[in-house]
């Protein structure tokens, strides 16, 4: 059994088509609430013993995504993956804080979404504390707060996301402030630099003050940094350089610690060959949103070791429409039908028939008023072949990491006397 930061690698796999029940009432609201019931029934201690023997470490998690990450995207991507780790979208903490009295619709979610992580944003440290308690009512994982999101709406004005980089002792406040308000594990995304705060040394400056501050020991390294003034947060995933070297060496420098790497990682194949290359964790974001198919669909073969479980597209649809037509209009007017295919827009990415599907989904979304007679509409479109084909065969860079040792900055001696004396 392997430990990492706080769970544990069991070494059998339940094959993956136990997980997709046969039967639609799988995602009917009333178990899934008895399901939650029992689950938040127990202590907050005895929830985070249950997550570290319930679940495979995060070998692989899907980044948070505003706009992306939300509980139907995190349903269909659980009907594909049963290992993977995911994230919901950040949460700033005055939002949770400010709608207490209507915190389902931001922070419920079915039982089978575990593991799951709460990401949250704020730079204020008493409605962190408040939010974090608020939270612990819905057994979330593992709370991640965002030091990484380069938006203008959530980094400018010295507010937070990324720009708390530059203030690692408010992170380190942070996240013992979160810590002592919940006891699952804490961990922080981040970028590798902020404008010209880049080098090797500062990142290291922030893990190490961060660490020393608080209790965490998990750090999700995206491996770009952040440019704050004049280009958006679309350019910021694409102008500033990859630096995996950086990544790597803070495996070497910091071997207390664990480090998930983010940034550029587009496939199964490249997923492997950065953990061969010593990567403790993966984290996809795009890629897993825009092409979930065949991203999610490897994971739990190609990185847990699990069973091939044959699933195919169609199997996945029949179940997604159950959960979608369960939810629609359950906050008034939303969500409406395109607010529950909306995770579906690359789930044929690449395939025949794909371009034929949204020209057929934009037509039925003024329209169809279920999910079913969405699909009954569209999916005419989409060839059986498609639809009936388990997961092909990962592609991807095998040699994206091949020559990282060869690149990795200087060794990371703390000055003790200096950092010190900035806490």
């Amino acid at each position: 059994m392997v430990k990492f930061s706080g769970y544990s690698l069991i070494t059998s796999f339940t094959p993956f088509h136990s997980v997709i029940l046969k039967k639609h009432r799988r995602f009917s609201f009333h178990i899934c609430c008895k399901n939650s019931r029992k689950f938040l029934a127990a202590s907050v201690k005895d929830r985070c013993q249950m997550v570290a023997e319930s679940y495979n470490p995060p070998l692989f998690s899907v980044a948070p995504m505003m706009d992306c990450t939300d509980n139907h995207y995190r349903t269909l991507a659980r009907l594909i993956t049963k290992h993977a780790w995911l994230y919901t979208e950040m949460f700033a903490a005055e939002t949770i804080v400010y709608q207490e009295e209507n915190l389902d619709r931001f922070l419920a979610y079915s039982p089978e979404q575990h593991p799951i992580v709460l990401q949250l944003g704020g730079n204020n440290l008493e409605n962190l504390a408040k939010a974090t308690k608020l939270a612990n009512a819905y057994g979330y994982d593992e709370i991640n707060l965002n030091c990484g999101c380069p938006s203008s709406k959530v980094a400018g004005h010295g507010c937070f996301g990324v720009r708390l980089m530059l203030d690692p002792k408010f992170v380190g406040e942070a996240m013992s402030v979160i810590a002592a308000n919940t006891n699952v594990p804490v961990s922080v995304k981040c970028r590798i630099g902020v404008d010209d705060h880049d080098s090797y040394n500062e990142l290291c400056d922030f893990i190490y003050k961060v660490s020393s501050l608080s209790p965490t020991k998990h750090f999700i390294i995206h491996s770009r940094k952040a440019l704050l003034n004049g280009i958006s947060p679309a350019e910021n995933r694409t102008i500033p350089p990859l630096k995996y070297e950086y990544y790597y060496a803070l495996l070497r420098d910091f071997p207390d610690l664990k480090f998930t790497i983010n940034g550029g990682i587009n496939s199964i194949d490249e997923v492997r060959a950065a953990l061969r290359e010593g990567a403790h964790g993966v984290m996809s974001g795009r890629a897993a949103y825009h092409d979930p198919w065949n991203i999610l669909g490897h994971v739990d073969t190609a990185i847990y070791g699990a069973p091939r479980s044959g699933l195919t597209r169609r199997q996945v649809l029949e179940q997604y429409q159950v959960y979608g037509d369960s939810v629609l209009g359950k906050y008034g007017p939303r969500p409406h039908v395109r607010d529950v295919v909306k995770p579906l827009f690359g789930f044929f990415h690449s395939e025949p028939g794909n371009g034929l599907w949204k020209r057929k989904a934009d037509a039925a979304f003024q329209h169809c008023k279920t999910v079913k007679s969405f699909f009954d509409e569209t999916l005419v479109a989409i060839p059986d072949s498609v639809l009936d084909s388990p997961v092909a065969a990962p592609s991807g860079r095998k040699d994206l990491f091949a020559n990282i040792s060869t690149l990795l900055p200087p060794a990371y001696k703390a000055k003790e006397e200096e950092l010190c004396a900035s806490f």
